[in-house]
């Protein structure tokens, strides 16, 4: 069995997508979800559903019940007090799982920079979940990407106008970046697989060498419409954030993560291209995903 959590989210359902398509999905799926109703048809008719948050104990305890296999991720929660404490509760409750009902393996979604990141935020919360999860003794892959391409989305609107984005990463310097359906294809490769043992990080970084200037040039191509990145500070960035409605300390991750990106080259170019596991370039996303979403 495996338990696939987020299944309505921007990875998780792509995960689910991919399990449901393959021949060799032979084991039973089950998922974790807030709100079933908004699960496609096609997946109500073929996994089990376990109602409620994959942070709940309980909830989780009843979804890994004969389960082998978790497909992981800790969804972000902006709306929280603490980036730590939501992070520790996720993890709190999978350790609970793993401990009581047998589970084998974990595939779960994290981050590049182990061994560099300090005081990083979000990037810093993801690999102490990767420890604590690791520490239980399960076999465990982390699925360390970098900058997605999907974060570019949220400023459809803007690009749809010729308007410029407000980015507070450093414009001129190689951005690392991965699309979300490489880290679906490989994560259900491996919830697929069971011969694999043990824990290791698996990085899934695009094929470019752009920057964000450099996206920005590609979007323009695509687009036939002028982008351009403005500049602005962390501080900036948290004030924006906290504008939108972020807690203090969900926008202090954001502008601690940004700082550590630009300071300790966590998604920088020293970061090795890895074509097996994340073969699409940017500008083949922005043909087949953000072109659409941008003139729809």
């Amino acid at each position: 069995m495996i338990v696939v959590t987020t299944p309505t989210g921007q990875i998780g359902r792509l995960v689910l997508d991919r399990l449901l398509d393959s021949p060799d999905a032979t084991p039973g799926i089950r998922v974790v979800a807030r709100d079933p109703d908004r699960l496609p048809a096609r997946v109500r008719e073929h996994v089990e559903v376990v109602r409620g948050s994959h942070a709940d104990p309980a909830v989780l305890k009843e979804a890994c019940a004969g389960a082998d296999r978790v497909f992981w991720l800790v969804p972000p929660m902006p709306s929280t007090d603490s980036v730590e404490d939501h992070f520790h509760t996720f993890t709190g409750a999978l350790c609970e799982a793993i401990a009581g009902q047998g589970v084998e393996r974990v595939v779960a979604v994290s981050t590049l920079g182990r061994g560099i990141a300090e005081n990083a935020g979000n990037i810093s919360a993801s690999l102490a979940m990767d420890d604590t999860i690791a520490a239980t003794g399960v076999h465990y892959r982390a699925l360390c990407a970098p900058f997605l391409m999907e974060n570019f989305l949220r400023h459809a609107e803007s690009l749809a106008t010729g308007g410029a984005l407000p980015m507070a990463l450093a414009p001129d310097r190689v951005l690392r970046t991965c699309a979300v359906s490489d880290i679906a294809t490989t994560a259900a490769r491996l919830l697929l697989d069971t011969s694999w043992t043990g824990r290791a990080d698996v990085p899934l970084v695009g094929p470019d060498d752009l920057t964000l200037e450099g996206m920005a040039q590609v979007m323009a191509d695509v687009l036939n419409r002028p982008v351009h990145m403005k500049p602005i500070t962390s501080t900036e960035q948290k004030q924006l954030l906290l504008n939108r409605g972020m807690t203090e300390s969900w926008a202090q991750a954001y502008a601690d993560m940004v700082d550590a990106q630009n300071n300790q080259g966590l998604y920088g170019a020293v970061a090795p291209s890895t074509p097996k596991e994340a073969p699409t370039s940017f500008r083949q996303w922005c043909e087949e995903v953000l072109k659409p979403a941008v003139l729809a």
